[in-house]
């Protein structure tokens, strides 16, 4: 999208998605919430810590079959590290998440469950859950810190602090994450991927790494 410009510095803004409901302007660094066809700031963003991701926005890929384009970011850290939950748009419209962790990558996406989703402080690593027609066990527990986001994201995602994630698999490779950054808690279905099935490309370059 086109035709919009930053309230802050003036300078356009291009919207990679029509969906996004908030973006960063490339040269201000602002937050902006979209509202209805004006751009709104509500933050600025600090400068995000060098992480060693190949990815980066516009990078493209393959995923089920169809190609992807990354259009957002979300960075968190926590106690072993940091990780990238990537926004990818697929050709088809529909939008998904690529969790980029310390060279471990899982695409999910948004999933309406059967039932309320548990507490968090109720979890425990090993319990056991059934979604679409998989069950899921709890890997790990998570207590994470937001550092940061740039690029468009399909919800407002810029004043958050601390989030508590839980992390599945299932027998078959399938992923899950429920995430407790927001209330009501919402589920992430999908599965884990290998870095070559994704077929990236427009990537960062690093000194000395090739593909």
């Amino acid at each position: 999208m086109t035709g919009l410009n930053c309230p802050n510095c003036g300078a356009p803004v291009h919207l990679m998605w029509s969906g996004a409901v908030q973006t960063t302007c490339p040269y201000c660094r602002s937050i902006l919430v979209r509202r209805d066809l004006n751009l709104e700031k509500v933050g600025v963003v600090a400068d995000l810590p060098p992480d060693s991701s190949p990815l980066q926005i516009a990078s493209e890929g393959t995923y089920g079959g169809k190609t992807f384009v990354v259009v957002g970011r979300i960075l968190y850290e926590y106690e072993q590290g940091a990780w990238n939950e990537w926004h990818i748009l697929f050709s088809d419209g529909k939008s998904g998440w690529l969790s980029d962790a310390q060279a471990e990558y899982a695409v999910s996406f948004l999933t309406t469950p059967p039932a309320p989703l548990p507490e968090a402080g109720s979890l425990q690593p090993g319990a056991s859950f059934a979604w679409d027609g998989a069950r899921y066990e709890i890997t790990v527990i998570t207590h994470a810190h937001y550092k940061g986001v740039e690029g468009d994201l399909p919800f407002e995602y810029w004043d958050k602090h601390e989030a508590v994630f839980a992390d599945l698999r299932s027998y078959d490779a399938r992923f899950a994450t429920i995430d407790y950054s927001q209330t009501p808690a919402v589920l992430y279905l999908g599965a884990a991927v290998e870095f070559e099935t994704l077929q990236l490309k427009n990537l960062r370059q690093f000194e000395g790494w090739e593909l």
